[in-house]
């Protein structure tokens, strides 16, 4: 028994795709759907816990003169709002709650993913890909519910010879219904990259100060590359957040907006 748990963690300290494994705290079976409550729900809620709290925090006692909290939410709103604003326009703000929770949520999974004892929720495509579902389902539900199946003629090109117009049609509609898959690949491959390089990179730092000589001058290097990648992480944790916003607000805009006016 213990030398199974010895090779458990020296498995767990070098593979660097052990650190994307999920883990069962309790089982939980409703109607026969497997509800266990895993590390991937924990981070989850306390990624909501965080935002909430933050917000909170940050405008219980709001001012003229705001503090530094409150600058901070101010701050924070103000970008998703000009970014909603700029993309669908002032009447994009009624879709405001859903962008400005959309972005928090991603956002902050991202960075609480950024430290070693905690779990990149958004490195899994079955947590990325219910986020562009959700997505895509909005996007469908305020087109059909704006433009009913004249929703469908957005995919047609006026003025087109009827003989490509059919072919350039159907490359439209395929290139909208892979939307969400390319959405939640796009945040999903990037966050998984980037803590793989991470991991391969932290684990060649004890490999080389256990073989001395050389091996120094390569965990000094690994040291470096540690930093700059951890660097370069934290701006793609905001850059992917912001990516699934846009791109959220672009679609969006598509369907509140009539192609044909």
């Amino acid at each position: 028994m213990r030398q199974r748990k010895d090779e458990t963690v020296i498995f767990a300290d070098t593979d660097p795709m052990y650190q994307f494994e999920l883990k069962r705290y309790f089982d939980f079976q409703l109607g026969g759907f497997d509800l266990a409550f895993t590390n991937s729900a924990l981070w989850m809620a306390t990624a909501v816990a965080i935002i909430c709290g933050f917000v909170w925090f940050g405008t219980r006692n709001a001012q003229l003169v705001p503090g530094r909290f409150q600058s901070v939410i101010e701050l924070f709103y103000g970008f998703v709002r000009n970014t909603v604003e700029s993309t669908i326009g002032h009447e994009g703000m009624k879709y405001f709650p859903f962008i400005f929770t959309l972005f928090a949520f991603i956002l902050t999974l991202n960075l609480i993913g950024m430290s070693p004892l905690a779990f990149t929720v958004t490195s899994h495509l079955s947590i990325t890909g219910a986020l562009a579902a959700l997505v895509f389902a909005i996007v469908l539900f305020v087109g059909f519910s704006r433009q009913g199946i004249g929703f469908f003629g957005r995919f047609w090109p006026s003025g087109a010879p009827w003989w490509i117009a059919w072919l350039i049609a159907l490359i439209e509609f395929i290139s909208f219904l892979i939307r969400p898959f390319t959405l939640a690949i796009r945040l999903f491959a990037n966050m998984l990259a980037g803590h793989t390089m991470l991991k391969v990179l932290a684990g060649f730092i004890p490999l080389g100060l256990a073989a001395g000589g050389a091996g120094l001058l390569a965990a000094l290097g690994s040291t470096i590359g540690v930093v700059a990648v951890t660097a370069l992480e934290f701006l793609v944790a905001g850059l992917q957040a912001y990516v699934f916003t846009i791109l959220t607000c672009i679609y969006l805009s598509e369907v509140v907006h009539d192609p044909h006016h």
